[in-house]
């Protein structure tokens, strides 16, 4: 996993006492963390690393008013939310589900790009790529209409992890991705045509209309929570019988949730919806796993459906 995301506060003695106390929650230690970030907090009431990971220390102690309250000083201390403490206030309950700041999905996979293919491929056992190239395969067997395609848009691109599992099959690859430093490592793949820094949704706006076969969007869905404006960009820019598949986590439940992980589940019946909702024609949706979290399977769908 990527490192800490530290902002200064500007203050040398608050920022020792942030990291002593970063050490001493690492180590277990959560009221002795709690203490030393408070006293760092008395020096530099606006530390925004300080609140954020008093939040976190108080969520963990199942104090959840003070974990709210310091959350709420987070991101007011840095508007841009970086921490993503948003995140921790709606998995808490204080605040309805909405889109994942974009300064922190971007500060987040920068800091993960140097190591983002060991960690997903070792540490999380990744297979959405190859879950989605086979779904894609048999999907279009079963249609009895070829898997290969001349103009392909990659989501999330990230590394180029997806771009490979279905190089042989794309003529020309487009890859849209919110951090710079993913852009970086996937441009030294040589797979992709085009590149884009931008997210999902804008990079598909600014495409033209039935101008992509394939869109692919890898384990990125899951940084999206309302999926109904990014499908119809999708059902716009696909042409003719384009296809469209992607990877998200799911639950039992209805609707869209939040995870432990702070990532966004979809229900099946959500997706289902939304498709159709989108004039996009469902050909595949199967209850598959693309990662995993401390070894254990994460619920999941993949996902294929075609421009009607």
């Amino acid at each position: 996993m990527p490192g800490r995301l530290f902002l200064s506060s500007g203050d040398l003695v608050a920022d020792r006492r942030y990291q002593f106390a970063r050490d001493l929650q690492l180590r277990g230690d959560l009221a002795a963390a709690a203490d030393l970030l408070e006293q760092a907090i008395e020096l530099a009431p606006h530390f925004v690393s300080a609140w954020f990971v008093l939040g976190e220390i108080r969520q963990a102690r199942g104090e959840r008013e003070a974990a709210i309250t310091a959350f709420r000083r987070a991101r007011d201390a840095d508007p841009e939310d970086r921490h993503g403490a948003s995140l921790h206030l709606m998995q808490l309950g204080a605040e309805g589900l909405s889109d994942m700041p974009k300064a922190y999905v971007q500060a987040l996979f920068d800091q993960y790009a140097p190591r983002f293919d060991e960690a997903l491929l070792h540490d999380l056992g990744y297979r959405g790529p190859s879950l989605l190239f086979k779904a894609v395969l048999s999907a279009r067997a079963a249609a009895k209409k070829p898997a290969f395609f001349k103009r392909a848009i990659d989501l999330g691109c990230g590394t180029g992890l997806g771009a490979a599992a279905f190089a042989k099959n794309v003529d020309r690859f487009i890859g849209i991705d919110l951090s710079p430093r993913m852009i970086e490592q996937a441009r030294a793949t040589g797979l992709y045509a085009e590149l884009e820094v931008r997210d999902m949704l804008n990079g598909l706006r600014a495409k033209d209309d039935a101008s992509a076969d394939l869109i692919l969007a890898a384990d990125a869905m899951v940084y999206v929570c309302d999926l109904a404006p990014v499908l119809a960009e999708s059902a716009r820019v696909l042409a003719p019988d384009g296809v469209i598949a992607f990877t998200v986590e799911t639950h039992e439940g209805e609707g869209v949730v939040i995870g432990d992980g702070l990532r966004y589940a979809h229900a099946a019946p959500y997706i289902r919806a939304t498709l159709e909702a989108a004039g996009l024609k469902l050909s595949a949706l199967q209850a598959a796993s693309s990662r995993n979290e401390g070894k254990v399977p994460v619920p999941g769908l993949v996902v294929v459906a075609s421009k009607m």
